[in-house]
């Protein structure tokens, strides 16, 4: 799915010691990791860019590794690390209920790096009262190790760095996908760490996680993808969650290319609103009929699949990356007039220095040039969870993306010259489509879903709500996940009355922003 940058729209020590008792219902040969002790120290060293530098500086937060299997059917062979951060709750001891275990989205966004930021945003709310704040690093992701690598900085930078999942131009063979298995495989650990990072197996992590934080039952926040990881983690341990808040939600009946067309669509619809808005300001670069829009746009960046711009501090912005700086600007209504005033600067100067800042807020790229592992973790993580399609399916998508949403149309003739990155993955997808569905025994949960959401539609919030019996709670507004973020008092009040209380909205609930 296309929600990576989840960050981008939240962003604006203590020692403790955890010991948990192992889970009963775990088999034995996983009692090692479900009973494990771990402490908790200083997070500056798990810190893997400048954003999360200054975040982990903060004295409240406490740190620590914890120990998975790489493959839980071989538990005692070789481990992973995972990286975990904790707030510790605000209130009292008689009053913190357990931890708050927190997934932003991507895949690939650091859990860690949104929990510190979100704990600033939360200080003196209640939810911070009664939780302790935590936020994992799933598999493959930021301080877990391995980490997914598949790219240099530099070749990032110079925009080398091509996959179909995350690319919108560029022609690929057999010879070019098999030697992206290569690549990953060299700078992450090899191929059986490629074959490991699928949601399945990170589902598996949050219950060690769960266990060994010394909580009975999950309490779980997630967004976005987030809402995948939550709703595989209920169909895999329904008799251990306890609450989960589920924002922007993932359709869980849609497959890989289902729900690429659906955020493709949304994306559209989402740049023809940026449109009509631009369209009633003066000297607006996309003009003033907002049915000609995109057909300007186009103009404006399809020559730069041949020809990159230059982008300020010896940089240069081709296609992908411009395209990538506006979709950034559609995840939220407020974040229009940054897209428009780069389009402007395209169109009147030929430089799309603000377009590229823009694309490496959105894509985990600091200002001091260091990439976190954000887009190499969503391409492994989605090659193990989603269907492989053929040459012949891919050539099928690319047109249909071309219709779907043609503001992304690069104009390229991909005619027997595509191919689906993945197709010389090492190991089969293992999530399966449609998933979470008749789940027994799981407790009340809540999903919160966009009207207007660009990224995780309307409509697959409501498939996701009816998948896993939850209530559902309709936001009226143009935005991609809106839960805890200070922005919609009726929506931060309905999620802290259902995490504490357990209380949920009632029936046909909604909110307006």
């Amino acid at each position: 799915m296309a929600a990576v940058g989840i960050m981008t729209m939240l962003i604006s020590a203590c020692t403790a010691d955890a010991t948990a008792e192992p889970d009963a219902t775990a088999p034995g040969a996983l009692d090692q990791f479900y009973g494990q002790d771990v402490e908790f120290g200083g997070c500056e060293d798990f810190a893997q860019t400048e954003a999360a530098s200054q975040f982990f500086a903060q004295e409240t937060l406490e740190c620590t590794h914890l120990a998975v299997p790489m493959d839980y059917s071989s538990p005692s062979e070789e481990r992973m690390q995972i990286g975990v951060l904790r707030v510790p709750a605000q209130g009292s001891p008689e009053e913190r209920i357990g931890s708050l275990i927190i997934n932003p989205g991507g895949p690939g966004e650091s859990g860690m790096l949104i929990a510190a930021a979100l704990s600033l945003r939360l200080a003196g709310s209640p939810v911070l009262q009664r939780f302790d704040l935590v936020g994992v690093d799933p598999r493959g992701v930021g301080a877990s190790t391995p980490s997914i690598r598949c790219f240099t900085d530099a070749e990032r930078d110079a925009g080398a760095a091509k996959t179909t999942l995350v690319g919108a131009s560029g022609a690929w063979t057999a010879e070019d996908t098999a030697a992206l298995v290569d690549r990953c495989a060299q700078a992450s650990g090899g191929e059986k760490v490629l074959a490991a990072v699928g949601t399945r197996d990170a589902a598996r992590d949050l219950d060690v996680v769960r266990a060994v934080l010394g909580d009975e039952k999950l309490t779980f926040f997630g967004m976005s993808y987030g809402t995948r990881l939550g709703a595989i983690y209920a169909e895999q341990f329904p008799d251990k969650v306890r609450a989960m808040v589920l924002d922007g939600g993932v359709d869980p009946r849609a497959d890989g290319a289902g729900q690429r067309m659906a955020t493709l669509s949304g994306l559209q619809r989402s740049f023809e609103q940026l449109a009509a808005y631009c369209a009633d300001t003066p000297d607006c670069p996309l003009g003033t009929d907002p049915g000609q829009a995109t057909g300007v746009f186009q103009q404006l960046v399809q020559p730069l699949a041949d020809e990159p711009v230059p982008a300020g501090d010896g940089r240069t912005a081709d296609f992908d990356q411009v395209i990538g700086g506006v979709g950034a600007s559609l995840y939220t209504q407020e974040g229009w007039d940054a897209a428009i005033a780069g389009i402007a600067q395209l169109k009147n100067e030929g430089r799309a220095d603000q377009l590229l800042a823009l694309n490496d807020l959105y894509t985990g790229r600091g200002t001091d040039g260091v990439w976190s592992t954000l887009l190499d973790a969503n391409f492994a993580i989605n090659c193990m969870d989603e269907e492989r399609r053929t040459p012949e399916a891919e050539e099928v998508l690319r047109a249909q993306v071309a219709r779907t949403s043609p503001w992304l149309d690069s104009g390229e003739d991909f005619v027997g010259s595509t191919r689906h990155a993945c197709e010389a993955w090492p190991a089969d997808p293992t999530l399966g489509f449609p998933y979470a569905q008749d789940i027994s025994g799981l407790p009340d949960t809540l999903v919160i879903s966009i009207t207007g959401d660009p990224s995780t539609p309307h409509e697959g919030g409501i498939s996701l709500a009816e998948s896993l019996g939850a209530a559902l709670l309709t936001v009226e507004g143009e935005r991609h996940t809106i839960a805890l973020q200070g922005i919609s008092p009726c929506v931060d009040q309905a999620v802290a009355d259902y995490l504490i209380d357990l209380a949920l909205p009632p029936a046909d609930a909604r909110c307006t922003l």
